[in-house]
């Protein structure tokens, strides 16, 4: 019983780096933003958005897909949404991601690293109604942190990328909706922007 609890305090130990593993996101406060606080807030989605969904779904195990999707990025790093287009990037991130989630599973040595195997290769499937709803989340808390950090923040191509979320979310009427409200937030930062630029050089 003892090992077992001592294996779960140094898995325990390694996640910490999720906390230390910054995204390519600003805080509304000009911090970056961690791996941990992206995946906590996408947890907090998953619970407000369930009832509204219509489809069946597995609670406990979307949160659990949720949780522990990001993982691997502790051993194999974060690729940036955007250079992920590039399909070199895009295959070596698979590669290196399908090697970490290897290497989790056998560190753990147990029944729960078979499990976060099987649950990051469900997530990565996009098939079941779980991993779809995790996914689509997972994308659409993304652009929830851009709306929320300055303008300043924002490269050329996550302007492109705000209206490239339908793909994420096509399969679910709510999630659409949810999208739709995202997106105009989103534009309307931009107009603001523009006409904030526009008042300057005037």
């Amino acid at each position: 019983m003892k090992i077992e609890a001592k294996k779960i305090l140094d898995f325990l130990h390694f996640t910490e780096n999720l906390k230390k593993l910054t995204r390519h996101s600003w805080l509304s406060d000009g911090r970056q933003e961690s791996v941990a606080e992206h995946t906590w807030r996408i947890s907090i989605m998953f619970i407000l958005v369930e009832p509204h969904l219509g489809i069946k779904v597995d609670s406990l195990k979307t949160l659990e897909m949720i949780v522990i999707h990001d993982i691997i990025e502790i051993i194999a790093g974060d690729v940036w949404a955007f250079d992920a287009f590039n399909k070199e990037t895009r295959e070596l991130k698979i590669q290196r991601e399908m090697a970490a989630i290897d290497e989790i599973r056998k560190t753990l040595d147990n029944e729960t690293g078979e499990k976060f195997h099987a649950l990051w290769h469900e997530f990565e499937a996009k098939e079941t109604n779980e991993a779809k709803v995790a996914n689509a989340l997972d994308k659409l808390e993304a652009q929830i942190q851009h709306n929320e950090a300055d303008i300043s923040t924002w490269l050329d191509i996550e302007k492109e990328m705000l209206h490239m979320m339908h793909k994420h979310v096509e399969f679910n009427e709510f999630l659409i909706a949810f999208k739709e409200v995202i997106v105009e937030e989103g534009v309307e930062k931009l107009a603001n922007s523009n006409s904030s630029e526009e008042a300057l050089k005037s």
